[in-house]
C-alpha cells in the first residue's frame, strides 16, 4: 500500500512538471515589459509579406517545424557552421529562407524597442498566427511566456515530423505524441491552403504508386494531368508548385474542397477524406469556413504549449540564429 502511495505521488509530480511550462504562458505575458510586441511583429511581417507572398507559408511551416522536434524552442532558427543544427536536418532543408528572415526582421524591430525581454520563440510564435490573419485567415489570441532552447542538433529531428506518405494512423499516433488531437490534426492540414511543395514531395503519387499503377487512383484523373505537366519525369526535383489548386494566395477552406475532389496533392492529404474516421471532420470544414477557423485557431494554440520552455529553462537570445 505504502509502495502504491509512493508511486502515485511520483507520478503526480511528473504531471505536474509537464504542465508547468503551459501553464506560465499567458495572453499578456509582456503587457509591463514590452506591451507593444505584437503590434511591433505584426508591422514587421506586414512589411514582409509586401516584398514576397512565399512569407506566409514559409513562416506557417517554420512554426510547426520548430515545434514538433524540441518543442516550440525557436531550436530550428540556429546556424552551425558545422552543418549539423537542426535546421541542416534533411526534413528541414526545403524550409525557405523567408519564414526564418520574418523572425530575425521581427525580432531586430522588438529589441529596438525592447530589449533583452522578448524571446525568439514568442516572436515566431506571434509572427505565425500573423500570416495567417494578413492572407485572409483567422485573427486568433497567442498565449506568450516561452524562453528560447539551447539545444539544437539536426538528429534529433528524425521521426519526429510528419511525412506526406503516412496514413491517418501515422498521421494520429504522431500528432498525438504532441498532445494534439486528430481534429487538431486535420485542422493544421487545413494550412496547405497556401503554400507550395517541390515535385520531389509527392512524385511517387504520378509515376511510381505501385506495381499495378503508376498513378495514385486516389487522385482527381484531371488534377493528376496538371501535376504531370508542371512537374514531367525527372524534372528538376526543386521545381514547386502551388499546394491548393484553386485560391493558393488565400488563407481559406478551399483546402478542405479540394479534398473531396480528390486534389489533395500529399497522400497525407488526401487520406484525411478517404479514411471514414476524419471524413466528417474534412466535409464539415469544407462546407463551414469559420468551423474550420475556430478550429485552426484553437490548435495552433495547443501547438504553441508543446515542449514550451519557461521561468528559468532556456534564455532569451539576442540573435535567434545563434545561443547567447
Amino acid at each position: 500500500m505504502e509502495l502504491w502511495k509512493g508511486c502515485l505521488v511520483v507520478m503526480l509530480l511528473l504531471v505536474a512538471m509537464g504542465s508547468i511550462g503551459e501553464a506560465q504562458l499567458s495572453q499578456n505575458f509582456y503587457r509591463s515589459t514590452c506591451p507593444n510586441v505584437e503590434s511591433i511583429v505584426r508591422q514587421a511581417v506586414t512589411r514582409k509579406i509586401r516584398q514576397t507572398f512565399v512569407t506566409i507559408p514559409a513562416t506557417l511551416r517554420l512554426f510547426f517545424h520548430d515545434c514538433f522536434v524540441e518543442g516550440c524552442d525557436a531550436s530550428v532558427m540556429i546556424s552551425s557552421p558545422r552543418g549539423d543544427a537542426e535546421k541542416d536536418a534533411p526534413d528541414n532543408l526545403s524550409l525557405a529562407g523567408d519564414g526564418f528572415d520574418t523572425v530575425i526582421k521581427a525580432k531586430q524591430a522588438v529589441e529596438s524597442q525592447c530589449p533583452g525581454v522578448v524571446s525568439c520563440a514568442d516572436i515566431l510564435t506571434i509572427a505565425a498566427r500573423d500570416v495567417v490573419a494578413l492572407s485572409g485567415g483567422p485573427d486568433f489570441k497567442v498565449e506568450l511566456g516561452r524562453r528560447d532552447g539551447r539545444i539544437s542538433f539536426r538528429w534529433r529531428v528524425t521521426g519526429n515530423l510528419p511525412s506526406p506518405t503516412l496514413n491517418l494512423n501515422l498521421l494520429n499516433w504522431i500528432f498525438r505524441k504532441n498532445n494534439l488531437t486528430q481534429t487538431d490534426m486535420i485542422a493544421l492540414s487545413g494550412a496547405h491552403t497556401v503554400g507550395f511543395s517541390h515535385c520531389s514531395r509527392f512524385s511517387n503519387r504520378l509515376y511510381s504508386f505501385n506495381a499495378t499503377t503508376r498513378t495514385d487512383p486516389s487522385l482527381n484523373p484531371a488534377y493528376a494531368r496538371q501535376l504531370m505537366q508542371a512537374c514531367p519525369r525527372n524534372v528538376n526535383p526543386q521545381i514547386a508548385i502551388n499546394m491548393d489548386p484553386a485560391t493558393p494566395n488565400s488563407f481559406d477552406n478551399a483546402y478542405f474542397k479540394n479534398l473531396q475532389s480528390g486534389k489533395g496533392l500529399f497522400t497525407s492529404d488526401q487520406v484525411l477524406f478517404n479514411s471514414f474516421q476524419s471524413r466528417g471532420i474534412v466535409n464539415g470544414f469544407a462546407s463551414n469556413q469559420g468551423s474550420f477557423f475556430s478550429a485552426f485557431g484553437a490548435a495552433m494554440q495547443s501547438l504553441g504549449r508543446v515542449g514550451v520552455k519557461t521561468g528559468r529553462q532556456g534564455e532569451i537570445r539576442r540573435d535567434c540564429t545563434a545561443f547567447n
